[in-house]
Order: structure tokens, then sequence, then C-alpha cells
């Protein structure tokens, strides 16, 4: 069984299953994906992934404002925050964080946003998730200064070995995308064999970043059955006992998900 542990399922193309929703759920279910994250990215989204997380039983979501969502002048309050989390589907904060490689000129506002979301983590004890580009050293001293005891995750993650080296340090756990499978990411290949087996996590971030030999297309939660595969054959695992590992630690991650149980 695998864990789809990023995806917006609100944004979907669907085409390749005539708008339906339901038909692309079981498209993964089919291929052993046996669980949904839903990402919240904004607060006009956050009762779309909600309502989803409500419809499904095997979906669960979170809520944050991702930085390149964030307006410029204002950043989320954190009573709004506060309230959104205070649901029994939502078991994570995000995704949240920096993005410095669109919007160099909004680092201020992103890290005030960015300090908020931890500052509820720290109240609600739910683990944050974590996007970064082009902001490395700011983003990994804004988790120092948080120290949160549960952590998170950097999801997507593109950087060198040293950023992930410091945020497994620091007990955050690393997702990587179907960004691995591309011609052009040999030192992301590189972190991906080094990160040790408990502390890895898949994800689409479907309908972007549609792995390899799907790359261009919209990308959909049935493909991280090909991100795991590749992720096993790099390391030298087992997929099964890949896809066993790495939902175990979203589970350990996540501990207020409604996952079943792993089977054999």
């Amino acid at each position: 069984m695998l864990v789809d542990s990023h995806c917006h399922l609100d944004r979907l193309d669907l085409a390749a299953h005539d708008g339906s929703l339901d038909s692309a759920l079981d498209a993964a279910r089919q291929r052993g994906v046996g669980h949904f994250l839903c990402i919240g990215v904004s607060a006009d989204n956050a009762a779309d992934v909600k309502a989803l997380a409500e419809r499904y039983e095997d979906v669960d979501c979170s809520v944050g404002i991702h930085p390149l969502d964030v307006q410029p002048d204002a950043t989320p309050a954190l009573g709004w925050l506060l309230r959104e989390l205070d649901h029994p589907r939502v078991v994570a904060i995000g995704e949240t964080g920096l993005d410095y490689h669109y919007e160099p000129q909004a680092a201020e506002v992103q890290q005030a946003s960015f300090r908020l979301h931890l500052e509820a983590a720290q109240q609600t004890g739910k683990p944050v998730i974590i996007h970064t580009r082009g902001a490395r050293a700011d983003t990994l001293a804004l988790l120092r200064d948080a120290a949160l005891p549960q952590a998170g995750v950097l999801h997507c993650f593109t950087e060198d070995w040293d950023m992930a080296k410091a945020a497994l340090d620091m007990g955050y756990y690393i997702s990587l995308s179907g960004i691995v499978t591309f011609r052009n990411a040999d030192a992301l290949r590189d972190v991906a064999s080094k990160v040790p087996v408990d502390r890895l996590l898949v994800e689409t971030d479907s309908p972007y970043l549609a792995p390899i030999p799907y790359r261009g297309k919209p990308n959909l939660p049935q493909y991280v059955r090909e991100v795991a595969e590749f992720l096993a054959m790099l390391r030298g695992e087992s997929y099964e006992r890949f896809a066993e590992q790495t939902t175990e630690n979203f589970k350990r991650l996540f501990p207020l998900a409604h996952v079943r149980s792993v089977q054999a």
C-alpha cells in the first residue's frame, strides 16, 4: 500500500477520467494507493479540501496559505488558521514556507506568514508541510527558531544534501515527487539515495510534475506508483518493502490521519 502524501485533488485535470474524481481515485486505488493527503494552499480552498476529506474515507487534508498565495498587504490571521485547523479531517498545517524564486520582493510578508503557521503548529501539535524554493537559509533559520517538537515535512524536495541533512537533524521528513525521475535530476537522486528509510515520503504534487514517462502531461495520484517504484530501484530496495515503509512513515508523521492498516 502507498500513500500519496501531497496532492491537490481540487485542482486535478480529470480529462483522462471523464471528469470524474471518483474515477481518478479508483484508478489510484487499483494501483495500490490506499490514502491521499489533499493540500490546502489558500483561504479560498480551505472549505474545498475539507469537503473532499469528508467525502472520502481515504482522504485527509491540510489547511494553510502557500507562500505565493500570501497577499502582499496582509498575512493570514492566526485566529482564522486555528479555527480552520479545528476539524477532524485536517491533519496538518500548510502548505506553508518560502518561495523567493518568483517573488523575491515578497520575502518579508512570506516570512510573517510562515511564522504564523509555525505558531499554529506550536499551539495545535499538528505537523507542518513546507514548501521552499530559492530560500534555503531563511527556511532553515525559521525552522530552527520555531524548534517544533513534532516537526513536519519538506515536500517536493529539490534542494541539496546539505539542506536535507539540516532538516533531518531537526527531525523533519523529506518527501520526493516525480522530479526525482527527470533526466536532469542527478543531484536530487543523490539526495534520495541518502535519506534514511524511516524519514522518507512519496508524493505526486498532482496535478503538477508528472513523473517519467508522463512528464508534460497532467499529473494524477495514480502516478505516485511510478515515483515509488523508481525510488525503490534507485535505493536498491524491494518495491513492496519501500511502499510499506513510506506508509509507516506517513502514519508516524501524521498520527491523526485516517489510514487503514497496511495489508500484506
